[in-house]
């Protein structure tokens, strides 16, 4: 049996949960997932339960918030006067928009307040700072 090491193309099945058991994404009736060991394309402790795993062979991993998306930063948090917002925008709590920086890329933020004259706003990611659990099924290695 082939075994996945750094440098395989390797394809898995997987379902991503949080400790209480609610599951955030799966592969579950879709195509596995595709991506190359070793790359750094998936998150640490994605990749480390893949490496070794034999074709066919299931496990679960839990990864903490290090290993997956780091911890929830406050210095992402930032609040903005809702005079900044375009008016075609009515901010709610979880509503995702995009920021564009000086240099004219985007970063993705989520209301995570309103109040009458600001929003406050999330550039982390929605799973900074939680652990993860994954089950994960490895399909094949190339």
């Amino acid at each position: 049996m082939s075994e996945a090491k750094n440098g395989h193309q390797v394809k898995v099945h997987y379902t991503g949960k949080l400790n209480d058991g609610s599951v955030f994404d799966s592969s579950e009736g879709k195509d596995p997932l595709v991506f190359t060991l070793g790359e750094g394309r998936m998150i640490a402790g994605f990749e480390k339960a893949v490496l070794g795993m034999k074709v066919g062979e299931k496990t679960t991993a839990e990864i903490p918030s290090a290993e997956a998306y780091g911890d929830h930063n406050e210095e992402m948090v930032i609040s903005v006067s809702k005079d900044k917002i375009p008016a075609d925008i009515n901010p709610e709590v979880g509503l995702q928009l995009s920021i564009k920086q000086a240099d004219g890329s985007a970063v993705p933020v989520v209301v995570t307040e309103v109040t009458d004259e600001n929003i406050e706003l999330d550039a982390n990611h929605p799973l900074a700072g939680k652990d993860l659990v994954f089950d994960i099924e490895l399909v094949s290695v190339e």
